[in-house]
């Protein structure tokens, strides 16, 4: 069952004088990327064939992402009249998709595989909950933070099936911590960009991938706060298996800090 619908969103209190053009930027490239929910659930049923409890929820969880997707376009479409949502997705799809022929983890593992998504829905929560403290505008604060809080809950659903992974297969935390560092390396690759690139570009406009990353970067790094990272990195070091609250922790979170604010200034 759904934990929330579009029709729970409080629509007729959206304020037009409080919608900030460098988030609407974020929220329109935000809203193609979680519609590619339905290809990686489909991935992730390819990589746990014979594991139908895990694959039910994989689907479940495809499914609650595009709904992010949809309510981050219908809100974007609100704000932007100009702003086509399902012309969109058609761009970005034809420039960035999912490799849906995998039969294998390229983790190397079904533990390396959930400690990737562990990783992604640690970023996603942080991101989603410094959008929603970003934000003035309180449609997009309340989308936000369902978002976040879901986010969060997948966390969860991929750290309990790691734990269950980890039991039967040899992962240690070095091989996590390769792996963790491998999916943080990845953000920098075209999915982000492409949608950023897709969502805001004019229609003639000709994909250069230095510079929709360079400005994606930039955009995104000013939503954050040292909290978010902070919370970010105590989330990781649990997948990895390490101490959450340690002196290495308060290190990692700096220097996470920093490198953020170097993009800030990009």
């Amino acid at each position: 069952m759904a934990h929330w619908t579009l029709d729970d969103i409080p629509w007729d209190r959206f304020d037009p004088t409080k919608v900030e053009p460098a988030i609407l930027r974020l929220a329109k490239a935000a809203s193609l990327v979680e519609q590619n929910g339905v290809d990686y659930a489909r991935y992730l049923c390819n990589v746990f064939v014979g594991d139908p409890k895990f694959q039910e929820a994989a689907r479940i969880w495809g499914d609650e992402e595009v709904r992010h997707g949809e309510a981050l376009g219908r809100w974007a479409m609100v704000a932007d009249s100009s702003f086509d949502h399902s012309a969109a997705c058609v761009r970005f799809t034809a420039g960035f998709r999912v490799d849906l022929d995998a039969a294998r983890s390229i983790r190397g593992s079904r533990a390396g595989e959930l400690v990737a998504r562990c990783i992604v829905e640690t970023g996603t929560s942080s991101y989603y909950t410094a959008l929603a403290e970003a934000t003035r505008e309180p449609v997009l604060r309340a989308i936000c933070r369902r978002i976040a809080a879901d986010e969060l809950r997948h966390y969860k659903l991929f750290y309990t099936h790691m734990k269950r992974y980890l039991a039967s297969e040899q992962l240690g935390r070095w091989g996590r911590l390769r792996i963790a560092l491998g999916r943080i390396r990845e953000s920098e690759d075209d999915e982000l960009s492409y949608a950023y690139f897709a969502a805001n570009a004019a229609p003639d406009a000709v994909y250069d991938r230095r510079s929709a990353h360079r400005d994606y970067l930039a955009a995104a790094a000013r939503v954050y706060r040292p909290h978010h990272l902070e919370r970010a990195v105590v989330m990781t070091f649990k997948a990895i298996g390490f101490k959450p609250h340690s002196r290495l922790n308060v290190l990692a979170s700096a220097l996470a800090w920093r490198a953020l604010q170097r993009r800030a200034v990009a």
